[in-house]
């Protein structure tokens, strides 16, 4: 551009050779502008970092930094403040907006014990919350490497692109070259016109149209799925997104709440249910086990009320025991129903309650049938009831694969569950395939060949064990709640609130991005042709070729920021 100009201005076209630096330096505000915005969403979060916190030190805060703060401190955190590390409450209770983390527009509400997270606002309570994460590994930190990746990783097709500018850019000046040597004598130009001509061809057939087709939209894309919830470590994969053909979800934490839940309480012939359920939650109640906390929960939500009980203990590989009432009460696994010998079972299994071991074999047989953990009730070596306990599908799970498959992409489920478990929790959630009994290997083996079936493999994981599968998949795509650090760290983009249901707009936004790349490259090359031949043909003042060329650049660089307010 400025050697167009100053080419104009050398024969005499002074006011074209200003107008056209004018346009031009206009233009280039207006894209560093629109190249900015497209970036503020993300780049914002940024300045949500704390720098110092509150440390309880010998019954005094003193403030510090937050790199100095360690695993196991307390630290106090003001009403209106931002919360400095990821940690849990030890006192108070609060509402924590966690939109910059996990993109949720309300307020959660926080007691003690409860999960906090550094960058997200404190509402009106006065929280103690001790930490659990160095400054460098909370979940902000981490948020904060995927901007600075995403920003930095460039696509495949950019990268094509700036090869092509590269060799474009070289033949452009050497055509202009040419047609200001050759044009007086092949065509019989005047030397005034010839330069003109050719400082235009310099200005139409300039690649900045073509150059800026891409990137705007796919920041403009991630900037998008930021605000969603969902962060990409850069466009190369939201490229690579676009092309999905199988999704395939790991169960556990993925396609299912992690946690189990008590989904059947059977209570044996005359006994009470809430009486049972009262007693289970006091037994339990002293263990740590995921299935002894989903036994209280649930009791405690039937308003079963606990009882004192004495000399509790666990059973080691089978389950929990103590006295009540003089009495001993154990709550353990079935597997007692399938001994011959009744010495096998905890304390010898001598009676059965509800008539006999038959109907609590038939009831287990069913219960698990339908994919449940079944744990059997005794009061002293008489069964009183039975309980099954299910990891809960996620709510959203089963709309969220039938989004998917409206897209026209097959979904997968991997788990290294067991067969009828997994089963159960397809027929649930809706998916096309199952993969039961896996190995973190054997998830590799199969990522590996449904690639080399049906193309673009998307992984959904949140475990260690995913981490393989992850990576070996086009694009891995982790659970930021429930997700493992090293799951995280090897997938390609993150649902900060283990929103699975984005998963399909994302794909819809990905898809968008690519219609508009192809959008924006036929208006460039089109434009460029078009002036280049009505230069030669019929002949283009500078001033309007540079509002032809610039113009088409802002036009493409706007096309692209649509994406922003894309709802998909």
């Amino acid at each position: 551009m400025i050697a167009a100009a100053i080419g104009a201005a050398a024969i005499g076209y002074w006011n074209e050779g200003a107008m056209l630096i004018f346009i031009f330096a206009m233009s280039g505000a207006l894209e560093s502008y629109t190249m900015e915005r497209s970036r503020k969403d993300i780049s914002s979060l940024m300045e949500l970092q704390p720098e110092t916190a509150l440390r309880l030190e010998q019954g005094e805060m003193v403030s510090v930094s937050v790199h100095q703060l360690e695993v196991g401190d307390l630290i106090l955190v003001k009403p209106g403040e931002l919360i400095p590390a990821d940690g849990t409450i030890y006192r108070g209770a609060s509402s924590v907006n966690q939109a910059s983390i996990t993109g949720e527009s309300v307020p959660v509400d926080k007691t003690v014990g409860s999960e906090v997270f550094a960058g997200t606002l404190n509402g009106e309570g006065v929280l103690y919350v001790e930490v659990t994460q160095s400054a460098e590994a909370t979940l902000f930190a981490k948020i904060i490497r995927l901007v600075e990746e995403a920003e930095n990783e460039v696509p495949a097709s950019q990268r094509f692109m700036k090869r092509f500018e590269s060799v474009y850019a070289r033949v452009v000046v050497i055509a202009t070259v040419a047609i200001i040597t050759l044009a007086p004598a092949v065509l019989g130009w005047d030397w005034d016109t010839t330069f003109y001509k050719a400082m235009v061809f310099l200005v139409v057939a300039s690649p900045c149209a073509l150059v800026s087709s891409i990137m705007p939209a796919m920041l403009s894309a991630i900037s998008n799925r930021a605000r969603q919830g969902v962060l990409f470590k850069g466009g190369a994969h939201i490229e690579n997104l676009a092309q999905t053909a199988v999704v395939a979800f790991d169960k556990t934490g993925t396609l299912t709440m992690g946690t189990p839940v008590v989904t059947d309480f059977i209570a044996g012939e005359g006994w009470e249910r809430e009486e049972l359920l009262g007693i289970s939650a006091s037994i339990e109640w002293m263990s740590k086990h995921p299935l002894a906390q989903a036994i209280v929960q649930y009791a405690e939500g039937a308003g079963a009320p606990r009882r004192q009980v004495e000399h509790a203990q666990s059973l080691t590989g089978w389950g929990m025991q103590a006295e009540l009432d003089g009495v001993v009460w154990k709550i353990g696994k079935s597997d007692m129903l399938d001994q011959d010998d009744a010495a096998d079972a905890p304390n010898n299994l001598d009676q059965l309650s509800a008539g006999s071991k038959s109907y609590w074999i038939s009831a287990r047989n069913r219960l698990e049938a339908e994919g449940k953990t079944v744990s059997v009730m005794m009061k002293g070596n008489c069964i009183v009831g039975m309980i099954a306990l299910q990891d809960a599908v996620r709510p959203q799970a089963a709309a969220a694969i039938k989004q998917l498959q409206k897209l026209g992409i097959t979904v997968a489920m991997l788990t290294g569950d067991r067969k009828v478990t997994a089963q159960v929790i397809a027929a649930q959630s809706g998916v096309d395939m199952v993969f039961s009994d896996l190995l973190p290997e054997d998830k590799v083996r199969h990522i590996k060949e449904l690639r080399a079936k049906y193309g673009h493999v998307v992984m959904v994981g949140d475990g260690v064990n995913d981490a393989p599968a992850l990576a070996t998949a086009t694009v891995g795509i982790g659970m930021g709640v429930s997700g493992s650090g090293t799951a995280l760290e090897v997938a390609d983009a993150v649902l900060m609130n283990d929103n699975i249901e984005e998963i399909a707009s994302t794909v819809k936004v990905a898809r968008k991005v690519q219609r508009i790349i192809k959008q924006n490259m036929i208006f460039a090359i089109t434009v460029i042709a078009t002036l280049i031949i009505a230069n030669f043909m019929e002949g283009v003042a500078l001033p309007l070729g540079v509002i032809g060329h610039e113009g088409s650049t802002i036009l493409v660089i706007l096309n692209g920021l649509r994406l922003l307010r894309s709802k998909a």
